[in-house]
């Protein structure tokens, strides 16, 4: 695997949440983390189907506008009495012509497992899949994961997107009442975070 030696990277996100998040991460690093806003980039066409094509089109996309590595997260929710949906649609789920309304979403969610069958389990999952380009069009692909389950009505203030309804397994909080430093610790955004440092930065 290619190691990561550049000491400024761009996060091929608009998402202030991910973008606090993953500059968390990386500050032990002595790396600079630019966003794609901080270059006035568009956001690309997710036209894939799996979290790892979407990752690959967003990092290729901000490596080749800037001539930085990029770094792209592509990642949602994946509930098991809905089939895996929302999954890599979880943002459009939220979407409104007035932007992202992700109570709405939430509350889209809990109704559509209430309609099958209000016994079935509320099983879920976060994922992440990050994806480090370079300019020259190589990439490295990592995926993360964390086990819970939804509960409602939601919880917490903190967080974002579902995080309100997800209780991660081991715990009795949502991600949206955990401290984020332990949320940071945990999540599936952190998974697949460690293991890029084990594989680029080791």
């Amino acid at each position: 695997m290619r190691k990561l030696t550049e000491k400024e990277l761009v996060l091929a996100s608009h998402n202030q949440g991910k973008l606090r998040e993953i500059a968390k991460l990386v500050e032990p690093l002595g790396i600079a983390v630019k966003s794609a806003a901080d270059f006035g980039l568009t956001e690309p066409d997710e036209t894939e189907t799996t979290f790892a094509g979407n990752a690959r089109i967003k990092a290729h996309f901000a490596a080749s506008a800037t001539g930085l590595p990029a770094l792209s997260d592509d990642s949602g929710i994946t509930v098991d009495g809905l089939d895996g949906a929302p999954g890599v649609y979880t943002a459009d789920w939220a979407e409104t012509p007035n932007g992202r309304d992700f109570p709405m979403a939430m509350k889209k969610v809990w109704d559509q497992l209430e309609a099958k069958d209000a016994a079935r389990p509320r099983t879920a999952s976060f994922r992440c899949v990050l994806c480090v380009a370079w300019p020259d069009g190589h990439d490295e692909v990592f995926e993360g994961k964390v086990d819970g389950h939804l509960t409602w009505p939601m919880r917490g203030e903190l967080g974002f997107g579902f995080d309100p309804i997800f209780i991660p397994e081991g715990h009795d909080i949502t991600f949206g009442e955990m401290d984020p430093d332990l949320k940071h610790s945990i999540s599936h955004r952190a998974d697949a975070f460690q293991k890029m440092l084990a594989n680029c930065f080791a």
